[in-house]
């Protein structure tokens, strides 16, 4: 089975990319295929706790606030 991709547009600061450059061994559209892949399956995993519970919707979007500040730091750790 041939997998169908699509192209996106992904701006960064020039200085990252200065920084990117300096590791040109690295597939960076890689690395943001897999980065946007464990995040649409973690939005997906708390929908599905979402639609069990009996949290409401404002309760959801901060535990979604700080899973993704989370996220965002240890991403920055790296």
């Amino acid at each position: 089975m041939v997998m169908q991709m699509t192209n996106l547009t992904l701006s960064v600061p020039e200085e990252l990319h200065e920084r990117m450059i300096q590791h040109s061994e690295i597939r960076w559209s890689e690395v943001v295929r897999k980065s946007i892949l464990d995040k649409i399956e973690l939005l997906e995993a708390m929908d599905k706790l979402a639609q069990k519970s009996r949290l409401t919707k404002k309760d959801v979007e901060e535990i979604a606030h700080k899973i993704n500040k989370e996220v965002y730091e240890e991403l920055n750790r790296r």
